[in-house]
């Protein structure tokens, strides 16, 4: 789990650090998967069980499973999510080799980018001086900017179209900006993906508060069209539309 760090240079060492490939010691699960599962819970993240690889497969029993080793293990994942410490621990003591998931829209969201856009517009949101909270990288070419929930607001007339709010299994479609809130979920580190020392890991822990997502979105949207090739404007359906 990542420390806060005390000024300027520390924060544009860090970044260097992982930019250059090599993760900060504390972000690889060295403080042990339980502890920073239940960092993770005392930050106000739901978690669950989640299915976990089996060589280069995935632990359940589907065939040709989709999301190897990124999805929850109980179709009630939604209800099942908790914060709460003692039921965490008895997850992660039965179950050791399972990851787990975070539902989003409960208490935070998730804007989940490609690597390449995720590293260039966190350097941007730190060099501006944005607040930033929790950011985990996957393996897999993702990263994961933790934030707020927009999932439940006020007027419930408002929505998030699902391009954003979009499940894991359909995630392949939408190959720029992934919103996800209510419904959907994300792999909480420390998590293992199938593959040799394939994982899910904190680049900035829960220790740090979660932003207003809107405040990200400007940052992360420019980053994304450009890594996709289009203009800034195409991404503008991030932004939320009203119920018909």
């Amino acid at each position: 789990m990542s420390a806060e760090l005390g000024g300027r240079t520390g924060l544009q060492g860090k970044l260097s650090q992982w930019l250059r490939g090599r993760r900060p010691k504390e972000a690889t699960g060295d403080g042990g998967r339980e502890d920073l599962l239940l960092a993770a819970a005392a930050a106000g993240l739901p978690l669950a069980p989640a299915a976990h690889p089996a060589g280069y497969r995935c632990s359940c029993d589907r065939v040709g499973c989709p999301t190897p080793a990124r999805h929850p293990v109980s179709f009630a994942w939604q209800t099942q999510s908790t914060t709460d410490r003692a039921q965490i621990e008895r997850w992660a003591r039965h179950q050791p080799e399972a990851n787990f998931i975070t539902a989003t829209g409960m208490v935070h969201d998730v804007l989940d980018v490609p690597i390449e856009a995720g590293r260039e517009a966190l350097e941007r949101l730190l060099d501006a001086g944005i607040e930033v909270g929790p950011v985990a990288e996957s393996d897999d070419g993702r990263m994961l900017f933790f934030t707020l929930t927009r999932g439940t607001p006020e007027d419930e007339d408002e929505w998030w179209p699902c391009e954003l709010d979009c499940h894991p299994e359909t995630m392949d479609e939408h190959p720029g900006l992934r919103w996800h809130c209510r419904g959907s979920y994300v792999l909480v580190p420390p998590a293992q993906l199938p593959g040799e020392n394939r994982t899910v890991h904190w680049v900035r822990g829960p220790e740090h508060e979660l932003p207003d997502p809107l405040s990200l979105l400007e940052v992360l949207t420019d980053a994304c069209a450009r890594y996709v090739g289009e203009e800034p404007d195409h991404a503008s359906s991030a932004w939320p539309l009203r119920r018909h």
